[in-house]
């Protein structure tokens, strides 16, 4: 038997140490450059399967509600990475991705995809359903978009990544992202607001927002961010998204504190990542001009009127919905471009860098 003195027993117990550090330090940097790379499909999502999680959260109709909301049951689908794809899962190592479906609910092309694709890159994710809370699913379309608000999707944002958080210590609160689709885009970028994060967030906040093809018809009337980064996409084909509109509120968000940046897809049309064939649907929201008032009223700027209640809310989207239908589709080369842009998002805020290199 090989005695050792205790000063090699000590030195074995620092070089222990070390090495139980760099594994921890080695999972919370991640090998994050694979969401740069041609993200996995086919064959590379077999065996990632989501679970269907319930979780508290409240439904506020307008952020002037938040104070005075009733309670709901969130529901959601939770995607968690395999340990061979995010590396040793220690406490707080993995991030998340909360996503956000637009008004035509969860949709296994889109939001399922994303998921699937997250955890087979390391990360957790879940899809929030907002509609299936609430309202037996919402109603008719038209009936849940009334009913259904995106103050709500918002508290079900904050909701799921406090539960996931609280769940499932591999996954960091502090790395979490928010990501939505048109309706869901348009409650992702409205996450940024200090007050709604204040409220809804108790303590936590998003790393990062991103909106796809969301509609700019509300403004901040004092625009005052978390500092985190958004990142805004949209296609040329899109007749629904006004550019000028987006700019402006990103000029908004970055004078309340946060980078962003808004990337023009040529020729995509809404819904690129949706998997409909092309077609025209809905009408065009460009008459619609709506402002967050300080204390979170929202204001409709053509009537003046408060968007106050389901029977306001239906008013006033009456009378500035309109025009022709606007293109949907398919569009595999757009979606390349959003996960490459989404991926470098991601890779640069995870790695402690300028998102936009600015």
């Amino acid at each position: 038997m090989v005695r050792r003195s205790g000063t090699a027993r000590f030195g074995l117990l620092l070089v222990g140490l070390a090495a139980a550090v760099l594994v921890a330090g080695s999972a919370q940097a991640g090998d994050w450059s694979r969401l740069t790379r041609p993200w996995p499909g086919g064959a590379g999502l077999e065996g990632v399967a989501g679970r269907d999680i319930r979780f508290p959260t409240t439904s506020p109709f307008a952020p002037d509600d938040l104070d005075d909301a009733e309670p709901a049951t969130g529901v959601g689908t939770l995607y968690l990475p395999k340990p061979e794809a995010a590396g040793r899962l220690g406490r707080r190592s993995v991030p998340l991705v909360v996503l956000l479906h637009g008004s035509s609910g969860v949709r296994w092309a889109r939001e399922h995809t994303y998921g699937r694709q997250f955890a087979a890159m390391g990360l957790a994710a879940v899809a929030v359903d907002v509609f299936a809370a609430r309202n037996d699913g919402g109603g008719g379309f038209v009936r849940r978009l009334i009913n259904v608000t995106e103050t709500m999707m918002l508290a079900d944002a904050f909701a799921a990544l406090r539960w996931v958080a609280r769940k499932h210590p591999a996954v960091d609160p502090g790395r979490a992202f928010v990501m939505g689709f048109s309706y869901g885009g348009m409650a992702a970028a409205y996450a940024l607001d200090r007050r709604v994060t204040r409220k809804l967030g108790r303590g936590l906040r998003f790393a990062g927002h991103i909106a796809f093809y969301a509609p700019c018809i509300a403004r901040f009337a004092r625009p005052r961010t978390t500092g985190a980064p958004l990142l805004m996409m949209y296609g040329t084909a899109d007749e629904l998204i006004d550019p000028v509109r987006c700019r402006a509120y990103l000029d908004d968000m970055k004078r309340g504190g946060s980078a962003g940046r808004l990337i023009a897809i040529k020729d995509a049309p809404h819904q690129w990542d949706g998997g409909w064939s092309r077609f025209r649907i809905g009408r065009q929201m460009h008459g619609c001009r709506l402002r967050v008032e300080p204390d979170g009223a929202i204001r409709d700027l053509n009537t003046g009127l408060v968007m106050a209640s389901p029977v306001l809310r239906m008013t006033i989207l009456g009378l500035c919905v309109g025009g022709p239908p606007y293109l949907i589709g398919r569009d595999d080369r757009a979606r390349r471009i959003s996960n490459r842009a989404v991926g470098r998002f991601l890779q640069a805020i995870l790695t402690g860098n300028e998102p936009f290199g600015e």
